[in-house]
């Protein structure tokens, strides 16, 4: 990669991040400022306005921490914690990363089935695909807490029902994506295949699946990032003791700020590296089909 092609990646990005970060303190000054306010008229301290700022920058239980609050917690928590520690972040993301990658397993092999069924069946495209549009309209948020009591009266507990709540997020954009990537093929290359007296299996594993990778990896990429979601939200009505769920319930109740964004932040770490996984193998499947390196 040529080096104005860095410039040009990075520099945007690194540039709206630093906005980002100071909007992010400006904010945790404003909304920190009554509390302190507060705070100072009940023990009479009078303080310059750059002590009142560092203030409000450094309490232990902000209604919004400040950035480096939040960075020295995830720090902390993955680097000077045992991994088996109940308080590591690595721990925890790793108990919700199982459920996850379950999750996205099984969304990715249904919602590959209900592609190849809706484009060879007719019948099917009609009859399913409106229900499975209107399935993604239910809030997860209704859904988990049916699925988790519904699967607990029958003694299924632990990683099972967040994993198939992980599946019911994940598997939609699989189904879409491949729909559209096994229906990508032109009238012409069809009409090819026929007239080499292709069967429809040749013609599905020779055109439609090669030619369906692309949108298929592309949706991966959405699937993945829904499924941690899903294994999150999974982890909210159980009360699970651990997870990243588990954490923001813990932060939560207890009015752990700096622990709720810490794990908010440990969650989008690993649904970035889960993303650039399926991306890394996208790349590597399509050299391996004899695409151009980009």
């Amino acid at each position: 990669m040529k080096p104005d092609t860095l410039k040009d990646k990075f520099v945007p990005v690194v540039t709206i991040l630093l906005a980002l970060i100071v909007v992010w303190y400006v904010a945790a000054i404003f909304m920190n400022a009554p509390f302190q306010r507060d705070m100072d008229q009940r023990g009479n301290v009078t303080s310059t306005t750059m002590e009142f700022v560092g203030k409000t920058l450094s309490q232990p239980k902000p209604i919004l921490p400040a950035p480096h609050q939040v960075a020295s917690n995830v720090f902390e928590n993955t680097f000077l914690r045992k991994l088996s520690s109940n308080r590591s972040l690595v721990y925890h993301a790793g108990v919700t990363l199982s459920s996850t990658v379950l999750g996205f397993a099984l969304g990715t092999l249904l919602g590959i089935a209900i592609a190849v069924g809706i484009v060879h069946i007719k019948t099917l495209d009609r009859s399913l695909m409106p229900w499975i549009i209107a399935s993604q309209t239910v809030p997860i948020l209704a859904i988990a807490p049916m699925v988790i009591v519904v699967l607990g009266a029958i003694n299924i507990t632990g990683l099972i029902p967040k994993a198939l709540i992980s599946t019911y997020l994940s598997f939609f954009p699989v189904a879409v994506g491949m729909v559209k990537g096994l229906r990508s093929p032109e009238i012409m290359h069809l009409d090819l295949m026929r007239t080499y007296n292709a069967t429809a299996l040749q013609t599905f594993w020779k055109l439609r699946v090669p030619a369906s990778i692309p949108f298929l990896f592309t949706s991966m990429k959405v699937a993945i990032a829904a499924s941690l979601v899903g294994a999150i939200v999974g982890e909210l009505p159980t009360g699970a003791v651990a997870g990243i769920g588990s954490k923001l319930l813990a932060g939560s109740y207890y009015s752990q700020t700096i622990d709720i964004w810490a794990a908010l932040v440990a969650g989008s770490v690993l649904a970035a590296m889960l993303v650039a996984i399926v991306g890394l193998v996208a790349k590597i499947v399509d050299r391996a089909m004899g695409g151009r390196p980009a």
